[in-house]
């Protein structure tokens, strides 16, 4: 009987012992592997030259370096054999963006009839500091209007009442977004008058699922969602260039709060946008890539393995100079790219 006693001892003393065991693990990997910033996107073009004069006469942004990478870990960060990629890194404000041109191989260029429920539309947007100033600016520089015109929020939207927005495309066919702040709406920064263009607040993806999406987004990379509203009436349809538009909107955002955010765009109505095609590479021109800062990048690749996340790097690289030093790049549930960096 006593043996027995001592015996169901240790057993229980083995099983708490595990328990413990596992929270410990569980809490170390829960504190050291997540998103802390968004630290910019990387776009690719289809001419550098032609899109940093773009970039930096239509919309204000500043090259601060430009490299061309030739390297294995590049053929095994992108999933694309035998690259020659130059890359040019802009600023605007506090954000930065990389335009990415493969010298080899080429890639497709992007869809000519997207619309903004397709499943690959994203766009980032660009804070001004007067709408009616930035929209006749950027009309002289080849671009292709999505909205019919700035549009205002109305009253009856109280969260967003008073933000200005126009949507367009750039030379390459890229979805952008100027967006402007009354003096009661958004972060203090956004409202400095001394130069037209300011900076980048966030980037929107359209999903099919905004709670599918949230579950990788939040519970695997470790964004957090910030808030939401369902939109629509005549307003969003002429923002969107879509009849009847009714859109559910989730904002989220990293650990750090100076950072861009990130916005899911779930089209209600119209329903039936289409999937980004998954043989879509980072050498063609609609796959835009979310750069998310995190830490314990291996510990969050082994998690988004077992989520079954499609992968285009085959795992996590070590990159050579400057910059990050490891990166992974990703798909989430509808097949927009995510680059993950330590």
């Amino acid at each position: 009987m006593i043996r027995d006693r001592n015996a169901r001892n240790d057993r229980g003393i083995g099983w708490a012992l595990w328990l413990v065991l596992t929270l410990l693990v569980l809490s170390v990997t829960h504190a050291f592997a997540g998103a802390r910033e968004i630290r910019g996107w990387a776009l690719t073009v289809s001419n550098l030259d032609e899109s940093v004069h773009f970039y930096e006469q239509a919309l204000g942004f500043r090259k601060v370096d430009e490299r061309t990478v030739v390297s294995p870990a590049m053929d095994a960060l992108t999933g694309v054999f035998g690259t020659r990629v130059r890359i040019a890194t802009l600023r605007l404000g506090d954000e930065a963006i990389m335009l990415e041109q493969y010298v080899a191989p080429g890639g497709a260029p992007v869809p000519a009839d997207g619309q903004s429920n397709d499943l690959w539309f994203q766009h980032f947007a660009v804070v001004v500091s007067d709408m009616e100033r930035a929209f006749d600016h950027v009309s002289g520089f080849g671009i292709r209007g999505i909205s019919s015109a700035p549009q205002t929020i109305p009253a009856s939207n109280v969260a967003a009442a008073g933000i200005k927005a126009y949507k367009f495309r750039s030379p390459d066919g890229h979805p952008l977004e100027l967006l402007y702040f009354p003096r009661d709406k958004g972060a203090a920064r956004w409202q400095d008058k001394s130069r037209l263009f300011l900076g980048i607040d966030h980037s929107a993806i359209t999903v099919s699922d905004s709670e599918r999406s949230r579950r990788f987004y939040e519970d695997l990379v470790g964004l957090k969602v910030a808030g939401g509203s369902l939109n629509s009436g005549i307003t969003q349809e002429q923002l969107d260039n879509a009849f009847g538009a009714v859109v559910r909107i989730t904002g989220l955002r990293p650990e750090l709060a100076h950072s861009p955010g990130l916005e899911f765009l779930q089209y209600l109505t119209p329903s039936g946008g289409r999937a980004a095609p998954a043989s879509w590479k980072p050498n063609d021109l609609a796959l835009t890539r979310t750069v998310v800062q995190v830490t314990g990048l291996h510990q969050l690749a082994q998690r988004l393995q077992t989520h079954n996340t499609r992968f285009i790097s085959p795992a996590v690289v070590t990159l050579a100079g400057p910059g990050w030093a490891h990166a992974l790049m990703v798909k989430d549930p509808d097949g927009h790219a995510v680059m993950l960096v330590e």
